[in-house]
């Protein structure tokens, strides 16, 4: 086959599927894409069939791109004729008296509530009764506040995924699966790609292989201080599934003692809860598939006290990883020294942004530059330059 491309892409899970995407309705068949495993793997941050999607934002770098974000969505819908995107409403509800004031930071309702009002999004701020009121399926203790926002739902992980990598496979794309890359090399103005079977070249690399970016960019030069975490949800056999259909039981986060995120039934005839940030640290070759008991045992315990009805037997409780940079965000940049080669990293909460990041990929690999917002997840911002960031990140 071809061993030269325009720009290969290195990991086809939700962002480097994207980015193939969008690259492949600019060069056809000019784009490879290259994944260490299958595709639709669960050895990542991309399985799964739910991620929440929302203008819900309490920092001003992600709200102004969450428009563009929901309009990248759309016109993979338009195109694929696949229903991506399934809105449901959501809410925010903070518990003050389990957090710690020093840890919150912009977390808050004033939080979101200023970002809101900077980019003109409509939303409602709710107190505990007015929660209850609506949505009786919750069980405040009254000190409780909410935000809600009507635009906030579920993207398909899962489907999305597939979905872009079909429309790259239309344009002309080449897609090889269970090919982990060996090495990236600079040479000259291009890139050296080598694999187990073959090297490849490449004008462009797109490297979007979160837990084993370093590995893989090693030959570069560059590294990253990146921490991987296992994460875990739990899908719980509700017998209540009238109450908590999409329709009737909004997509929600907790921010508490423990920040807690929650979704209606879908994908399957269960609820799903998960935790934010609450994992142990790992490597992508050191995990494991084990769910933690601790984290079940206080999954249960959130939802007797707050949603009892949500709850039913566990269906089951699946792992994945985060991989985090020390300000837990975004790095989205070609590298300084190698602008051939451009990196993604989501930090861990990039799916719902995931068809605009593709497109953001396109831009870099194609013009050196995006048009969107995203100077704040450069490659030399002090967090990936400066050792003290990573010290206070372990602390």
């Amino acid at each position: 086959m071809n061993a030269d491309y325009e720009v290969i892409v290195i990991g086809c899970g939700g962002l480097g599927s994207a980015a193939l995407y969008r690259l492949s309705r600019e060069l056809g068949d000019g784009v490879l894409g290259l994944e260490r495993f299958r595709l639709g793997h669960h050895n990542g941050a991309s399985q799964d069939h739910s991620r929440i999607i929302r203008l819900a934002q309490h920092q001003s770098q992600y709200a102004a791109l969450a428009p563009d974000a929901y309009r990248a969505w759309e016109e993979v819908e338009e195109e694929s004729g696949q229903r991506l995107v399934t809105k449901t409403g959501g809410l925010v509800i903070e518990d003050a008296a389990g957090r710690d004031p020093e840890k919150v930071g912009t977390r808050n309702i004033e939080g979101y509530v200023a970002a809101f009002e900077e980019f003109g999004f409509d939303y409602e701020v709710l107190d505990a009764g007015e929660v209850m009121s609506r949505w009786p399926q919750f069980r405040l203790g009254g000190s409780e506040r909410a935000i809600y926002q009507e635009e906030s739902g579920i993207v398909d992980a899962g489907r999305a995924n597939a979905v872009h990598a079909a429309l790259a496979r239309l344009n002309g794309a080449t897609i090889l699966e269970e090919t982990p890359v060996r090495a990236v090399r600079p040479s000259g103005s291009g890139v050296e790609v080598e694999t187990y079977e073959e090297t490849y070249y490449a004008d462009r690399v797109v490297v979007a292989s979160d837990a084993w970016t370093n590995q893989v960019l090693a030959g570069t030069g560059f590294q990253m201080p990146l921490t991987v975490t296992q994460e875990q949800v739990t899908y719980y056999s509700t017998p209540n599934l009238r109450e908590f259909s999409p329709e009737r039981f909004p997509v929600f986060m907790w921010h508490g003692a423990h920040n807690y995120y929650g979704f209606p039934v879908y994908g399957e005839v269960a609820t799903k809860l998960g935790e934010h940030m609450g994992g142990h640290e790992v490597t992508a070759d050191t995990r494991d598939f084990e769910p933690d008991p601790e984290r079940q045992r206080r999954y249960r315990e959130f939802l007797e006290e707050h949603v009892p009805g949500f709850l039913g037997p566990e269906l089951y409780t699946k792992t994945c990883l985060y991989t985090v940079p020390p300000d837990q965000n975004f790095v989205l940049d070609t590298l300084d020294e190698h602008p051939q080669i451009s990196v993604a990293i989501g930090a861990g909460h990039a799916y719902k942004f995931a068809a605009l990041i593709g497109e953001i990929l396109s831009e870099l690999a194609l013009d050196g530059e995006s048009r969107h917002p995203i100077d704040s997840f450069s490659v030399s911002r002090p967090a990936l330059t400066d050792h003290s960031f990573e010290k206070a990140f372990h602390a």
